[in-house]
């Protein structure tokens, strides 16, 4: 495989799992990441997608911790 080929499919992976887990963090895991934030609408969640998405492995952190500073 050529290099660019290479980054191509490494940025293409990264994507695909944080679209998953962000996915999943915005309908069902931020209120366990964030238990004392209260209700969150749809609207922020829609918000919080894209940054979720790009810092899928920090968010994933946080959520397996259920809240917990690490």
């Amino acid at each position: 495989m050529a290099t660019a080929e290479i980054i191509i499919a490494g940025v293409s992976l990264y994507g695909s799992i944080g679209l998953a887990v962000a996915l999943g963090f915005v309908t069902l895991g931020i209120l366990r990441a964030m238990p004392g934030a209260g209700p969150v609408t749809w609207g922020a969640r829609m918000l919080l997608l894209p940054g979720a998405a790009v810092l899928w492995p920090w968010v994933l952190r946080r959520w397996l911790a259920g809240g917990t500073r690490s």
